[in-house]
């Protein structure tokens, strides 16, 4: 019988990271069970771990071709192994698969994070030992954790992740055969070839998409998550919502929702995207022999920040995934925020040395379809693609509650409605405002006869709302030094405009409507200001 990964990949490191994974050229049960019991424990949450066994290691990776093990030998470590787990407080049993790789016979035990941990084992296999100890991997080694850690870990007895909680609302019936094969043949496991022949009690024990006795065995939230026939009727939220915006306001709109199983809605938006969305401009420099090409989002960044919804969004609220599309930049956001350690300081300065994940099995199966790189690896590999492309740096924010995470991508300068010309990036953009903060000797000053003759105000008008909004300040407070009444028109033609060119910004971009929002002058608009003021003292009228 096969195992639902690819073992290819899961060997190569390709789908699974190398810290989750211990190779093993010969049988040790002493160590293999101390293991076992770590992966179990799953302290990070990262859905525990293999054990391969018939390959040796060296630094850390596989030695290649493997020097496998004796069919026999295959036989009696199996046996040995139902004895050995017995040993483990409560019992744990691995899934074993004996595999036949580059011409060798191999075994391979799956670990996942058990249901009911902790877990403890014996520190030895002598005669009268009767001490039994916690193990946690530590990066990529099993260790016994410090007292610190033991704590935190007893703490999290039966705290199950909740996409790897059984739901007792719901039977095996709910899932759909088809959605299973089609996912097993798309990562190219050879449990697929197996369908035919098993009942979907055996495939959902081998796919670790259900738990329970044989008399009630129950399906797993992820199981349902990803295979359900309607998952929308049982996870109602389950959707991702992109809207489009017309203006920076948010006042006119147009909305895609995409929902069914993850795999699809995930697919279908990030396709969605990448062909309604992503533009590629191409131009051709003087002097220069290849031409300039960039996009006006990297599309690969968005597909990372996406996944990254996906994988860390809570599937027990009732908050869909939120793709917010104005003018010129995109929210990606999801529901609740980061888990602690992780808070608006360390999003802010792009520190994400954290190792605690919400869902421990939504990222191994998003990770076998090969729609995200891997734990840790996300916000690196979208800042790599937004400097590839030359795109102002994102920003990362969740509130001082964890309520939610968003992540901001802002448009490439080249393709800015109201931009300041080619030759003038706005890269590099502040952390807390999207335009506060440029990168030294990237920005120049824009000058009246660039900006101006854009907003249809006078001099007078823009530099006095400017002065205003030097510190944050709301629409009625501008509006009642102009002795305006009528909000929606003020904002058209005064708040609009500034915004639209970059003058001015939102404290609340994602709420442009909430009684709470504030105005300020970005380093944009500050240009302008002292422009302004260096050529005619006062502002001019």
């Amino acid at each position: 019988m096969a195992l639902p990964v690819n073992i290819e990949e899961l060997i190569g490191g390709k789908t699974v990271e190398w810290e989750r994974i211990e190779f093993r050229k010969g049988w040790n049960p002493e160590r293999t069970l101390k293991t076992i019991t770590a992966f179990a424990n799953d302290f990070n949450n990262w859905g525990g771990g293999y054990i391969i066994l018939g390959v040796e290691e060296k630094d850390g990776r596989p030695v290649l071709p493997p020097s496998g093990l004796d069919i026999t030998r295959i036989d009696s470590i199996q046996k040995q192994l139902n004895n050995l787990c017995r040993k483990i407080i409560p019992n744990y049993f691995p899934i074993a698969e004996p595999v036949d790789f580059q011409g060798k016979k191999i075994l391979i035990l799956w670990c996942p994070g058990g249901s009911v941990r902790p877990y403890k084992c014996p520190e030895s296999l002598g005669k009268g030992n009767g001490r039994h100890f916690y193990y946690i991997r530590r990066f990529s080694s099993t260790v016994k954790p410090t007292s610190e850690e033991e704590k935190e870990l007893i703490g999290m007895s039966n705290q199950i992740p909740f996409d790897d909680r059984a739901n007792h609302k719901y039977s095996l019936d709910e899932f759909d055969l088809v959605a299973i094969k089609t996912f097993l043949n798309r990562i190219g496991s050879e449990l697929e070839r197996d369908i035919s022949h098993l009942s979907i009690e055996e495939i959902s024990r081998k796919m670790n998409i259900a738990e329970g006795a044989d008399e009630n065995l129950l399906p797993k939230n992820v199981g349902l998550l990803f295979f359900a026939k309607d998952v929308q009727k049982i996870f109602p939220s389950s959707r991702i919502e992109i809207v489009i915006f017309k203006d920076n306001d948010g006042i006119e709109f147009e909305e895609k929702i995409f929902d069914g199983n993850l795999f699809e809605q995930t697919i279908n938006a990030l396709s969605f995207l990448e062909n309604q969305v992503v533009k590629e401009k191409v131009i051709k420099r003087e002097g220069k022999a290849e031409a300039d090409r960039f996009f006006n989002y990297p599309y690969l960044a968005l597909e990372e920040a996406l996944c990254n919804a996906v994988y860390h969004r809570g599937y027990d609220n009732d908050s869909p995934i939120e793709v917010r599309i104005y003018p010129e930049r995109i929210d990606i956001i999801s529901f609740p925020g980061p888990l602690p350690p992780l808070d608006r300081e360390r999003l802010k300065n792009y520190r994400f040395d954290v190792r605690k994940y919400r869902n421990r099995r939504i990222g191994e199966f998003l990770k076998e379809l090969h729609l995200t790189e891997g734990r840790q690896t996300g916000i690196p590999t979208i800042l790599k693609e937004i400097e590839r492309n030359g795109s102002p740096e994102p920003v990362f924010e969740t509130d001082e509650e964890r309520s939610y995470f968003k992540t901001s991508f802002f448009i490439h300068h080249e393709f800015k409605e109201h931009g300041t010309g080619s030759g003038q990036a706005w890269d590099n953009l502040g952390t807390e405002h999207p335009s506060s903060t440029p990168q030294a000797g990237t920005m120049l000053a824009p000058s009246w006869h660039q900006v101006g003759t854009k907003l249809a105000l006078s001099r007078g008008q823009v530099h006095k709302i400017l002065n205003l909004c030097l510190t944050e300040v709301s629409i009625q407070y501008i509006m009642e030094q102009f002795e305006w009444k009528d909000r929606t028109k003020f904002r058209k033609k005064f708040i609009g405009p500034l915004l639209d060119a970059g003058l001015l910004e939102m404290t609340a971009p994602d709420r442009p409507t909430s009684p709470k929002q504030r105005y300020v002058i970005t380093e944009k608009g500050k240009g302008l200001l002292k422009e302004i003021d260096t050529e005619e003292p006062g502002g001019g009228k």
